[in-house]
């Protein structure tokens, strides 16, 4: 469904960004990778090179983007590299992101900035310097669409208590999904947020009190849920804030347990914000 598709994809040189990438690429897809990871990290597996031999050994073709999608001004370089390269962008994914667990006692301002700096301004500079190419896929017919990884919005207190500066940046890129996806809609753009289910196995697990690995899922079920909405048609399927298990039942989808680091495991960890 996304063959000869170009998706520009933050995030995506390790987890679940470079999942939904290589889920692309078996279809066929152009992927730009934009991470800043460009050099091996001490603490993290995978740079944007790797993440581009992955992709490519799968099916789809790659370009390795080094970016900070704090800068706007790389973010228009970015674009236009990718827009270049490809001859279009058609779908933007919003992955990349900020976590720290951290109440407001405990939250130091550099964390607060950084986090409202990736989630909250990365993706709403990545959203605008994309729409030019997002229109012209949809003058083209070729069912553009952004998608963020962000939580359904939910007023409850307990999302907020203990990791307020977090809750907000995160529900900031689900209010881009709120307004951009009723902004967009006569243009015929798509704009949709995942969450997953449960706790997903990931680096950032690392930065998550209690949650074991152990007790989650594998990034290819975001993969699969992501490649599902993505294959839907944009002027129908937008303003959603998809969760991955539900869309995937939509799609006829029983086994879970194939998706699960420990298969047989009954006692995985919830995610936040699902109430």
């Amino acid at each position: 469904m996304l063959k000869n598709k170009t998706l520009f994809i933050t995030g995506a040189s390790r987890g679940i960004g470079l999942a939904i990438a290589k889920r692309a690429a078996r279809d066929g897809a152009n992927i730009a990778i934009a991470s800043k990871t460009d050099r091996p990290h001490p603490k993290l597996p995978g740079t944007i090179h790797t993440a581009a031999e992955e992709i490519e050994a799968a099916g789809g073709k790659a370009l390795p983007i080094q970016l900070d999608i704090r800068d706007e001004e790389a973010v228009a370089a970015a674009m236009k590299r990718c827009a270049e390269h490809f001859g279009g962008i058609d779908i933007l994914v919003n992955n990349a992101s900020a976590i720290f667990l951290g109440n407001t006692a405990e939250t130091p301002m550099k964390r607060f900035d950084l986090m409202f700096g990736v989630n909250v301004r990365g993706t709403f500079a990545c959203s605008q310097a994309c729409l030019p190419y997002l229109k012209d896929s949809a003058q083209a017919g070729r069912h553009p669409h952004i998608l963020n990884l962000s939580p359904p919005l939910s007023m409850n207190p307990r999302w907020f208590a203990h990791h307020v500066a977090y809750t907000m940046a995160k529900y900031g890129m689900s209010m881009c999904v709120l307004g951009m996806s009723e902004e967009f809609k006569p243009l015929g753009i798509g704009v949709n947020a995942l969450w997953p289910r449960t706790v997903i196995a990931t680096a950032a697990l690392n930065v998550i009190p209690l949650a074991d690995p152990k007790r989650g899922r594998k990034p290819e079920i975001v993969a699969d849920a992501a490649h599902a909405i993505l294959s839907r048609d944009p002027r129908t399927c937008t303003g959603n804030f998809f969760i991955d298990e539900e869309v995937l039942r939509e799609n006829g989808v029983t086994d879970f347990d194939q998706y699960a680091v420990t298969p047989g495991n009954k006692e995985l960890i919830p995610d936040l914000f699902l109430d």
